[in-house]
């Protein structure tokens, strides 16, 4: 398969410019810490780099199965959902400080996760792969997101 560079670069920039503005959007916030923690939160350091990872491999992931011969029209879709609801996780957590909501939010977006690794599995297994790492995270950060909710209620 030969490599269009162009839309290969597309993909991986979408998701990582729009994490990078709802970034910026958050930024302001204290919130992380100012707030009761689990002992096992990370430092917040870790987190742009985390998502950093994640989002390329989101954008490589997509590529993959948008320039696939096969029928993908139905994974391109779940695939901007979840990135849509990705996308306002962290305006409830760290803007509105609505943690229980976010709790809730992220549950939405574990669902979606595995719905697009099941979709993207068939289309191309590589690109259902590269989309572990995103549930695994994920996955912690809505064990983490509920326990901030615990110690702060």
């Amino acid at each position: 398969m030969k490599i269009d560079y162009k839309k290969l670069l597309i993909s991986i920039f979408i998701p990582l410019a729009l994490g990078g503005i709802v970034g910026f959007l958050t930024s302001g916030s204290n919130t992380y810490q100012n707030i009761n923690q689990p002992s096992f939160a990370p430092p917040a350091i870790l987190f742009p780099i985390v998502w950093t990872i994640l989002y390329t491999l989101m954008g490589i992931s997509y590529y993959l199965i948008a320039t696939s011969n096969k029928e993908n029209e139905k994974a391109k879709r779940t695939y901007i959902i979840q990135l849509a609801i990705n996308l306002i996780w962290p305006i409830l957590f760290f803007t509105f400080e609505a943690y229980f909501l976010s709790f809730i939010w992220i549950l939405l977006l574990i669902y979606f996760i595995i719905q697009m690794i099941l979709e993207f599995y068939p289309i191309n297994k590589a690109a259902a792969y590269l989309q572990i790492p995103y549930l695994l995270w994920t996955s912690f950060a809505g064990i983490l997101n509920l326990w901030i909710y615990f110690l702060n209620r």
